[in-house]
């Protein structure tokens, strides 16, 4: 059964370039500037959520970072995204390539490479378990029928919350299947188009976050209440993006978020890099003082929206992302944006 499932192939005009297997001189698809501003998004709120466990070098599950508040969003909405951009890639390579599959395979290789590598500064980051994750379930998934991923999706979700591993492999899993079956259904083609359906799934997530929120705080409410609540939240706020990039604020939302999410596995890799040598060199109380975690966060995000906005004028990519396109692909793409087409 062919991956491409939910949609008929692109009709190629004459000129168009040829897809014969063995081929890879198709371009790839047009950003979706959506998924670029909600990762842009989702990195702050991970940023947030890490940077004081980074600076004390502890894991991410045994300590609660930046006091009482709890800006746990980053992962759900990150393994969503993860999900989607596998699924858009593995469609790409499959109008690219004889192989499409090997193609992802060698990007989760890469990413668990990356992964490891950075482990050895963090032992708390996520892209191993990413890539273990993408390795065991994602992808033997693209065999299976549309429906099928989109019921597993749902399953593993509620396994990880009633069995207490809100932020486990199977909660990443479940959310990587749903964000595959987005993609197989045709959801994320029309992510730009549709401002009534995010409206009314946000106000939906809305109420059963206020209801989980209002259970958690009665007697006898079961213990996965929290984690169904944070889940919930997050997807209000990917809605109420969605929302408002159908507004006069989409400008100034691209400007803010969409250079750190094209860059999104360079930021993420950097800001612990940026963090270490903060606390570690500089000596910043970061994993003790809010005000320094707050302030460094910020100096940090500045730092590499600035970098991202003045590298993209010039680069198609970030460098982190070139390199991972460059072994996903087996071939080495230009990363420099020609003279005469950059701005």
């Amino acid at each position: 059964m062919p991956y491409r499932d939910h949609a008929p192939g692109p009709v190629r005009g004459p000129g168009a370039p040829s897809t014969r297997a063995g081929t890879t001189a198709s371009p790839g698809r047009p950003r979706i500037a959506a998924l670029d501003v909600l990762r842009g998004f989702t990195l702050c709120e991970i940023l947030l959520a890490n940077i004081q466990l980074i600076a004390n070098g502890d894991r991410a599950v045994t300590t609660q970072p930046m006091g009482d508040w709890d800006p746990w969003l980053g992962l759900p909405i990150f393994s969503l995204l993860f999900g989607i951009g596998f699924s858009l890639l593995l469609d790409s390579a499959a109008n690219r390539v004889p192989r499409p599959r090997l193609v992802l395979l060698r990007r989760l290789l890469a990413l668990l490479a990356i992964g490891l590598a950075h482990s050895l500064l963090w032992r708390g980051e996520i892209l191993t378990s990413y890539a273990v994750v993408g390795l065991l379930v994602l992808l033997p998934s693209t065999w299976l029928p549309r429906w099928a991923v989109a019921g597993l999706a749902p399953a593993l979700v509620a396994a990880a919350l009633i069995g207490g591993g809100g932020g486990g492999p199977l909660m990443i899993a479940g959310l990587f299947l749903l964000g595959s079956a987005l993609v197989r259904y045709g959801m994320i083609e029309k992510i730009e188009r549709s401002t009534r359906g995010p409206l009314l799934l946000g106000l939906a997530f809305a109420a059963g976050a206020a209801s989980a929120l209002w259970a958690r705080n009665g007697a006898g409410a079961p213990s996965f209440t929290s984690s169904l609540a944070d889940l919930l939240l997050a997807g209000v706020y990917v809605c109420t993006l969605l929302v408002l990039l159908r507004t006069p604020l989409r400008p100034a939302l691209a400007a803010l978020f969409a250079p750190l999410g094209r860059m999104a596995l360079t930021n993420y890799l950097t800001a612990t890099l940026l963090v270490l040598a903060a606390s570690r060199i500089l000596g910043l109380p970061i994993g003790r003082s809010l005000t320094a975690a707050y302030a460094a966060a910020g100096v940090i995000l500045a730092a590499q929206w600035l970098f991202a906005t003045l590298w993209l004028r010039r680069h198609r990519q970030g460098p982190v992302e070139w390199l991972w396109r460059w072994v996903t692909w087996a071939h080495r793409s230009a990363l420099r944006i020609p003279a005469n087409r950059a701005h």
